[in-house]
């Protein structure tokens, strides 16, 4: 099943926002119900739910337990994928944090940077590595994701290093874009991009 880009995205929101509901005792919910929680309309939900391949005939709504497992049949592998981090500077460090634990079929396994007083250690909860050992760790340790936060002047470099070794997906969060062979998947995030879009709105709001 491929799916286009957006829906995977709403996916995995839909699931964020699922799990927080299963904690809290919940056990079924309305499509308007999750439409809500991301200003989505119900129509939108109930589509993406029918791309999956699930309904329900139930009127108290979707069984979340139910729901969550048949989004994780999509979004995840059986055996989980392994994650390294690239670049320990501040930005790294909190997204190796921030995202530890967080899904059982995503690990972050290790991180990489050129600084010796990080490498060699653990930062985060997870070893860090010389950037020279890229290739060998990531075989090693069977990693296919690699986030980029490197400087923007090593992008380039790293991220034809991260191919070689054989990387499967890039999540790249440096400030330029990186050019690299069409069989790896790339994930652009500009965070000045974002930034300037809510400022945007929030200038256009301010005016009405």
């Amino acid at each position: 099943m491929k799916l286009p880009g957006k829906t995977i995205e709403r996916l995995s929101q839909y699931r964020r926002i699922l799990l927080n509901c299963l904690a809290t005792g919940k056990t079924h919910i309305y499509s308007h119900e999750l439409a809500d929680m991301l200003n989505l309309t119900a129509v939108q939900v109930r589509r993406d739910i029918m791309l999956m391949g699930y309904s329900t005939s139930q009127k108290k709504g979707y069984d979340i337990n139910e729901l969550i497992k048949v989004i994780g049949s999509i979004l995840d592998t059986r055996k989980g994928q392994n994650v390294a981090v690239v670049g320990v500077g501040n930005l790294g460090r909190a997204i190796t944090g921030y995202f530890m634990g967080k899904r059982s079929k995503l690990n972050i396994v290790a991180t990489f940077d050129n600084d010796p007083a990080k490498v060699n250690r653990v930062i985060s909860g997870v070893n860090c590595y010389p950037v020279k050992e890229l290739a060998s760790r990531i075989r090693e340790l069977n990693i296919t994701i690699a986030i980029l936060t490197v400087p923007p002047d090593h992008a380039a470099s790293i991220s034809e290093e991260l191919v070689i070794a054989g990387i499967k997906g890039i999540l790249n969060f440096t400030s330029v874009p990186v050019n690299i062979s069409p069989h790896v998947y790339l994930e652009d995030y500009d965070m000045i991009t974002s930034l300037e879009k809510v400022a945007y709105f929030t200038k256009k709001n301010s005016l009405v």
